[in-house]
């Protein structure tokens, strides 16, 4: 089969990306087409390689993951970026999204679930690890302190895939190019869900579209 996924890695520990890259060259819709030791460095990179996902550690030297990620965000749109990490606490977690990642994956999974969790973000669709989801859906973890969300939020059929979309990390450009409308009336689908909702960033809207399974757990059941 033709390697299909170009990757680059973006990780400082030599051995881990060693590891890495044997892991997912074993895989044969992938290839690794560099490897970064900080965030300086995979920028460079992916303006010279163009890679298809960029796997990004947070703890990086120079420009730390999530800032080179929210620079890849605006600079290469295109270009999905997967955090990896062991840290998964809430902070991380939404200052990715808040940065454009496409998804999180805590490196305590197993290989499979980072191989799978490639392949759904570069088909455009978000990923985290069943462990962050399980967290966000719990009752006890609670939506936003002292605040819920209305239960069934009466959206339009247009807001309801502009929705869709947000989570997914377009930008309204590409938004208003899926859905043939102007940026201006997806501007206007945007402000009036996030109105309903009563959410007004784009890190509560993911953690919103988890809770209620818009963006659901494609990984089997693991202890990640």
């Amino acid at each position: 089969m033709k390697k299909e996924i170009s990757i680059l890695l973006a990780e400082d520990h030599l051995i881990v990306r060693e590891g890495l890259r044997k892991l997912l060259e074993n895989e044969v819709d992938f290839v690794v087409v560099g490897e970064a030791g900080d965030g300086r460095e995979a920028i460079q990179m992916v303006a010279e390689l163009h890679p298809h996902v960029v796997l990004m550690d947070i703890a990086l030297p120079r420009l730390n993951g999530i800032m080179a990620c929210q620079h890849l965000h605006q600079a290469h749109p295109q270009v999905r970026v997967l955090m990896l990490s062991a840290h998964g606490e809430d902070t991380y977690v939404e200052e990715s999204i808040e940065a454009g990642a496409a998804g999180f994956v805590l490196k305590q999974a197993p290989g499979s679930a980072l191989g799978h969790a490639i392949r759904e973000v570069h088909a455009g669709r978000p990923f985290y690890s069943a462990a962050i989801l399980q967290r966000y859906r719990s009752p006890q973890y609670g939506f936003l302190p002292g605040k819920s969300p209305m239960k069934h939020p009466l959206l339009t059929p247009r807001e309801s895939e502009v929705l869709q979309l947000i989570v997914e990390g377009k930008a309204n450009k590409e938004t208003a190019a899926e859905l043939s409308i102007s940026i201006k009336t997806v501007e206007k689908h945007r402000t009036s869900l996030m109105r309903k909702l009563n959410i007004h960033d784009t890190a509560t809207l993911t953690r919103y579209a988890i809770g209620k399974g818009i963006i659901e757990s494609r990984v089997q059941q693991t202890t990640d």
